[in-house]
């Protein structure tokens, strides 16, 4: 009989982020609106890098999948919180509370991945250019994609292969909107200082790691670029921006989540909107408007639309 079988904990309840209803209101028209605007944006990226033949280039491919990333990581969280805003008792079950948590690490770890990517892309393309055709091949993007779901699912098990057998007999009330591993071990019933300092290794130095070789690989191609200045560099460095503020937006919670010891403010849980509703609203709106291609791919598509209302 395994810990989860003794556990008394059937459900945790959430504090929310506020009981003044003038607030709840406010918080449900705008994370109403940042859900809708993220599924909207990242889905036009979407069809638009799918239905556009100027845009089938490994940089575009792996955008594609970022912006897929940010539907399911926004979705895993949103939803329920919306639902539960005006609502007194806002539970979740023990299963559905792990299995947030291994979806939300699941979809984060991989989005970790896809941005190194994403980031050697750019290396290759500025450093490497006459090689990036052969470097950056079909199949190896689809190397980079697989490996980024593998080691996503395996930084996500990882954690929860030990949780889900820790034994939970009350309290039940998460100071927060969402199930996450930190908030979550204080309330087990026995030790977890082990693996709560797993789980910061696991996850807090990942991202840590992950954040400063993004940094050091930006500033190399930056100096890269800055050192072959030419006429295709205003575009490189516009480029290069987006996916700098990409990063930045996406780690910067992360690390405070996982590297700040046990979260006792209620800062954490205001990062965790930014991270769930506002990056994968900014993500589609940074490669849109400060990326020339995508805007005449989608004034493209939109063209086709019409002209395909028209016929019919």
């Amino acid at each position: 009989m395994n810990g989860r079988n003794h556990s008394i904990v059937s459900e945790f309840v959430f504090l929310g982020l506020t009981n003044t209803w003038e607030i709840q209101l406010l918080l449900f028209v705008l994370s109403f609106f940042f859900y809708f605007a993220s599924i909207m944006g990242n889905l036009v990226i979407v069809f638009t890098v799918t239905l556009d033949a100027h845009l089938h280039s490994p940089m575009y491919f792996l955008l594609t999948n970022l912006s897929v990333i940010d539907m399911l990581f926004c979705s895993i969280i949103a939803p329920k919180m919306i639902y539960d805003i005006f609502k007194k008792h806002k539970a979740i079950s023990f299963c559905g509370c792990i299995t947030q948590i291994f979806c939300s690490h699941a979809v984060g770890g991989t989005e970790m991945v896809l941005l190194i990517a994403m980031a050697f892309d750019r290396y290759v393309a500025i450093c490497k250019p006459l090689h990036y055709v052969t470097i950056m091949s079909p199949r190896i993007c689809l190397y980079f994609l697989v490996t980024s779901w593998i080691i996503g699912l395996i930084h996500s098990l990882v954690q929860l292969v030990f949780v889900v057998d820790f034994p939970f007999c009350g309290p039940n009330v998460l100071d927060s909107f969402y199930c996450d591993l930190p908030r979550l071990l204080r309330l087990a019933c026995t030790n977890t200082q082990e693996l709560e300092f797993m789980v910061t290794v696991n996850s807090g130095l990942i991202s840590v790691g992950s954040f400063a070789l993004l940094v050091i690989s930006y500033i190399f191609i930056l100096f890269t670029v800055w050192k072959h200045s030419s006429g295709g560099s205003s575009k490189a460095l516009s480029t290069l921006s987006a996916h700098i503020t990409v990063v930045v937006l996406f780690f910067g919670p992360l690390m405070f989540f996982y590297t700040w010891p046990s979260p006792t403010s209620h800062l954490d849980k205001y990062l965790a909107i930014f991270d769930a509703f506002i990056t994968p609203f900014l993500n589609p709106v940074i490669y849109t408007f400060r990326n020339k291609e995508m805007k005449v791919a989608m004034r493209r598509l939109c063209v086709r639309l019409v002209h395909a209302g028209k016929i019919s």
